[in-house]
């Protein structure tokens, strides 16, 4: 689900905010009223992270259900679901793999809060870091897939977990990429306001559709990859999360050196 709650700016925030000033180069974004009120308007980086991160979640899930007794590593609705099938039926060892899953996924989202620490949407902070730790979970997760299903869909979730925690902190608490119900929902709330003839959210319903296709194409490229490379189809989401951590700190250093650029001229 893809979230856009930034913290508001209200004055005892603005008076906290002022207490802990950032280094010059790290921005933090804050929409003014008027973006507000078209919707979502999100610096390009955001949109661009967004998007790549929705279709690598698409190419681990399908991987993961193709690979794994059918099971999504995505997101834990269906499997929530299906744990209570497993709890009624006493299925034990399904009971262990599922709430495997749930904690994996759990695991992760909280060492990206670890890491990252803050909810406010700002460059800067440490995404590269829990880009490449997941990058490293999906590498590491092809070896563990090969050698006993459980401990390779495992550290999927956890990769899983950690970018969709990510998400939701660079992004708010409206966007996030390893699941598409937000987005749908978003979707069909802007189709409900336009039969109102209500004014339409362009921006956050035009993010919605780009996350979908992105997650779509993602999917469609995992099971493409997996009728031919089986589990090693993971390799290429692991390389692209490399690169977008890669391109992120590159975007991030250029932005810093761009503001510094002007204050060190008038020296």
């Amino acid at each position: 689900m893809v979230a856009l709650a930034v913290r508001p700016a209200h004055a005892d925030d603005a008076a906290n905010t002022s207490a802990r000033p950032f280094p010059r180069g790290y921005h933090s974004y804050r929409p003014s009223d008027d973006s507000k009120a078209m919707g979502i308007q999100l610096p390009r980086w955001v949109w661009l992270g967004a998007v790549s991160l929705s279709c690598v979640a698409g190419m681990i899930n399908v991987v993961g259900y193709l690979g794994f007794e059918h099971q999504a590593v995505s997101h834990l609705t269906g499997t929530t679901s299906l744990l209570g099938i497993a709890l009624v039926e006493n299925d034990r060892p399904s009971i262990l793999h599922l709430w495997g899953v749930l904690i994996a996924f759990s695991l992760g989202a909280m060492i990206s809060g670890l890491i990252i620490q803050d909810a406010a949407l700002q460059l800067g902070r440490r995404y590269g870091v829990v880009l490449a730790l997941e990058s490293l979970l999906l590498f590491a997760s092809v070896p563990l897939f090969k050698q006993q299903q459980i401990w390779g869909a495992l550290t999927a979730a956890m990769a899983c977990g950690l970018q969709n925690a990510m998400a939701t902190t660079f992004s708010g608490t409206a966007v996030r990429t390893t699941h598409l119900s937000g987005m749908f929902t978003d979707l069909g709330i802007g189709l409900g306001h336009l039969l109102r003839g209500l004014p339409l959210q362009i921006r956050r319903l035009t993010l919605s559709g780009m996350i979908i296709s992105g997650f779509l194409g993602g999917g469609i490229g995992g099971a493409w990859l997996f009728g031919r490379l089986h589990y090693d189809a993971l390799l290429v989401p692991a390389v692209l999360t490399g690169l977008i951590g890669i391109g992120y700190v590159g975007y991030r250093q250029w932005s810093m050196a761009t503001s510094h650029g002007p204050r060190s001229s008038l020296k």
